[in-house]
């Protein structure tokens, strides 16, 4: 399977290689007093609850401001709703790659941070006529915050604080589906799992014989996790439709460990230390769920909106609620536009073109305040060699939180790219 894919598409393969190094460049620019020299982006709002969403979905998805509960094509696979599997046509392969840049801004401090990783990969496979399954992988939250600060702390003096958190949640599913008639129904199931450090530093500038601290804490998470959908088409005549969508994953609870360690040190030696290893707990994921309906004709174009929340009144890790809200929501709106799909001489008018918009209030609350964001999006379905094989593009355009009680606000820019192929398997030769 794989070394057909190669011979077939070896320059795709190359540009990939090519291209993730440069978009790896976006290296993190600061002029403030929280500087950091990482080249992970520094994301200060993710170091709440499980960190910031990835949102890591097929970008023709992200191009239309991201409505995937009553989205279905027989030649992509959309993860978000389990229940499309069931119409795909051919065996479809997917991978992107997504680059982000952000600037973040806070009074009179302000900085640049960026960085560029995997956004999704995927393998569709239609099972006759009426079902299908997906294998996947996406990253679901990222967390990487570094920040200092000048305080004077009792016994300390003036000093330097800092805050260090890196790791994320990831998730790896094997996905089901069928039909009758124009109801199909389907479910992911899998593994999600991840490690996050947290740290904090105390150095002091101006008191001498003071002993630095560190105190660090080293969380594992994994377990099964599931999510269902379903989808409803019906035909409204001359080639158009309406389709409707629902998805749903309840409260579950992942296995994690802790580990903490607590050190005391300056340049003179003495250290000291204490360690707390193998603290066993649950985090609890909340109930998330959405709703989403699509118009379309099906040679041309689709438009469709999408509403999606999370219940994080139950939310808990460790048996901590941290600075999380009751609830977060998401609403967006977008649409495709093909001139003529069966234009062979003509390329742009085989070209799809996306546009969209999203709007929602985060699960982050801090300091009395919600963090809410919105975003443009838009994006390109570029066709080659064979016709139901793409390329993929997303651009995002957007802002995030406020400065409102001392708070951050973010602008960012976002590029998403990927390829769907498209193979037919179980094929019996005409010749031996």
């Amino acid at each position: 399977m794989y070394h057909r894919l190669y011979r077939r598409y070896p320059l795709l393969v190359l540009i990939l290689i090519a291209a993730y190094p440069a978009l790896a460049q976006l290296q993190t620019q600061t002029s403030s007093d929280f500087q950091t020299k990482s080249n992970k982006e520094n994301a200060p709002y993710s170091r709440f609850g499980i960190g910031e969403f990835r949102h890591g979905i097929n970008p023709l998805l992200k191009s239309m401001g991201g409505i995937t509960s009553a989205y279905n094509n027989p030649f992509a696979v959309n993860a978000d709703n389990p229940a499309s599997y069931a119409s795909l046509l051919l065996t479809t392969y997917e991978g992107s790659l997504v680059g982000n840049s952000r600037t973040i801004q806070s009074g009179n401090d302000k900085f640049r941070t960026g960085m560029a990783t995997i956004n999704h990969m995927n393998i569709g496979i239609p099972v006759g006529k009426y079902a299908g399954m997906s294998l996947g992988y996406t990253p679901v939250t990222h967390i990487y915050y570094k920040l200092s600060d000048t305080a004077v702390i009792p016994g300390y003096g003036k000093s330097i604080r800092t805050f260090v958190g890196d790791g994320s949640l990831n998730y790896a599913f094997l996905g089901f589906a069928g039909k009758y008639k124009g109801f199909s129904l389907g479910a992911n199931v899998g593994y999600m799992f991840g490690s996050t450090v947290y740290a904090s530093l105390v150095e002091s500038i101006d008191t001498v014989n003071v002993n630095d601290a560190q105190f660090s804490k080293v969380l594992k998470t994994g377990g099964i996790y599931w999510k269902a959908g379903a989808q409803y088409e019906t035909k409204l005549g001359k080639g158009m439709f309406l389709r409707s969508g629902v998805t749903l994953a309840i409260n579950q609870n992942l296995n994690t460990k802790l580990d903490e360690y607590w050190i005391s040190y300056n340049f003179s030696g003495g250290d000291t230390s204490f360690r707390n290893l193998g603290r066993k707990g649950n985090l609890t994921m909340p109930m998330a769920y959405s709703a989403g309906i699509h118009l379309a004709d099906s040679n041309q174009w689709m438009v469709g909106i999408d509403f999606s929340g999370m219940n994080w009144s139950n939310y808990s890790g460790l048996g901590r609620t941290d600075s999380v809200g009751d609830m977060s929501y998401r609403l967006g709106i977008g649409g495709e536009f093909t001139p003529d799909a069966d234009a062979l001489r003509k390329y742009f008018n085989r070209v799809t073109y996306r546009l969209g918009f999203y709007y929602g209030k985060d699960y982050v609350y801090v300091r009395n305040t919600p963090v809410n964001y919105y975003a443009v999006t838009f994006g390109f379905g570029l066709p080659f060699r064979r016709f139901n094989d793409r390329v993929n593009t997303a651009f995002e355009i957007g802002q995030r939180g406020s400065e409102t009680n001392g708070l951050f606000k973010e602008s960012f820019f976002r590029f998403t790219a990927g390829i769907s192929l498209n193979d037919k398997w179980f094929i019996k030769r005409r010749y031996d």
